[in-house]
C-alpha cells in the first residue's frame, strides 16, 4: 500500500508527506523499492540491468550513465559492472538490487526482506551497506524482515504487525523493557504437543499471570531478578500440578515481544493461507488491469 501497488481498504497513509492514493505518481518519484524476489535479468551485465531500470524510471538520458556509475560505486560493484549477473553471488545480486532501488535518488527506500535466503555472513555485509546508504544519502529506510534478530539489532524503530494490524511499535530496547531485566523459561514434562489447556487456565489465574507468557511447551515469566525469583516461580508452577522438565534464565529478546503480542512464533503466521488469500486476489486484479491497458 505504501508503494502504491495496493489500494488501502480503509484509512489514510502518506509517504514523504504525499497521500498514497491521491498522489500516487508523486509518491513513486520519491521512493525506491527493492522487492523480496529478485527482478534482475541474469543474462545481462550489472550495467545493462541498471540501464534498463533507469529508462523505466524515466531518468533523463544524459543522467543515466553518471547515476549508474554513482550507485555502483556506492555498493562497491563498479569494477564488476560489465560482468554478467549470472556470475554474481547472492550477496552481490542483493547489492545490485540496492543500487537499482537508488537510481531515482529516493527520499524513502523500501526493502522487502532484504536478506532473505542469504547466509549469516552475507546478511551482515548487506546490512553494512544498508547503513552506509542511509548515512551517505540521508535516507529513510523502511524494511520488512522475518529475522527478528535483524529487527532487534539493525532497526531504529520496530513495528510488530499481526494480520494487518500494528500491535506495538517503538525502539527495540523499549519494547523489550516491558519484560523486566530477566526472563525465566520453564518447559513442562508431558507437553510435547503443547501445554495442557487446564494448566494454561490455572497459570493465567495465578499471581504470575501479568508477567507470564506461554509458547508451545514453555512457560515464560518476566522478572527483575531471575535468580531471586526462580525458587518462587518453580514452587508456584509445581503447586499447580505441573512437573518442570528444564529451566533457563536469560535476557528478553524481540522474539519474546513478538510472541507476547501475537501469541505465536513468527514462522506460524499465515501457515493456513487465510491471511494471504485476499492479498493474492487484489494482486491478480491489478495484474489483470495492467494487461488490459497494455
Amino acid at each position: 500500500m505504501l508503494i502504491t501497488l495496493l489500494r488501502p481498504t480503509s484509512g489514510r497513509a502518506t509517504v514523504a508527506g504525499l497521500d498514497v492514493v491521491a498522489q500516487q505518481d508523486e509518491v513513486r518519484r520519491k521512493i525506491g523499492y527493492v522487492p523480496q524476489e529478485s527482478a534482475l535479468d541474469i543474462r545481462l551485465t550489472a550495467s545493462e540491468n541498471l540501464e534498463l531500470f533507469a529508462e523505466l524510471y524515466g531518468l533523463p538520458k544524459q543522467d543515466i550513465k553518471p547515476r549508474i556509475q554513482q550507485v555502483l560505486e556506492l555498493v562497491e560493484l563498479d569494477k564488476r559492472k560489465d560482468d554478467l549477473v549470472a556470475h554474481f553471488s547472492g550477496g552481490m545480486k542483493r547489492r545490485l538490487e540496492l543500487a537499482r532501488g537508488l537510481l531515482p535518488t529516493p527520499e524513502v527506500l523500501f526493502l522487502d526482506e532484504p536478506t532473505l535466503g542469504l547466509d549469516p555472513q552475507t546478511r551482515r555485509v548487506v546490512w553494512e551497506f544498508i547503513h552506509r546508504l542511509q548515512k551517505e544519502w540521508n535516507l529513510t529506510i523502511l524494511a520488512t524482515t522475518h529475522y527478528l534478530e535483524e529487527a532487534e539489532h539493525e532497526m531504529d524503530r520496530v513495528a510488530i504487525i499481526d494480520k494487518g494490524r500494528i500491535m506495538t511499535m517503538g525502539k527495540p530496547d523499549d519494547l523489550k523493557s516491558d519484560f523486566g531485566n530477566d526472563l525465566v523459561e520453564l518447559t513442562i514434562k508431558g507437553s510435547e504437543n503443547g501445554l495442557d489447556e487446564q494448566l494454561k487456565s490455572k497459570l493465567l489465574a495465578s499471581d504470575l499471570g501479568s508477567a507470564l507468557s506461554m509458547h508451545e511447551r514453555a512457560v515464560r515469566v518476566a522478572v527483575a531478578d531471575g535468580k531471586r525469583a526462580l525458587p518462587l516461580i518453580l514452587h508456584k508452577i509445581e503447586s499447580l500440578g505441573a512437573e518442570v522438565d528444564s529451566i533457563s534464565v536469560r535476557s528478553p529478546s524481540l522474539d519474546d515481544v513478538f510472541i507476547k503480542y501475537t501469541g505465536r512464533g513468527i514462522r506460524e503466521e499465515g501457515e493456513g493461507g487465510e491471511d494471504t488469500a485476499d492479498t493474492r486476489k487484489q494482486v491478480a486484479k491489478i495484474i489483470g488491469k495492467m494487461r488490459r491497458r497494455v
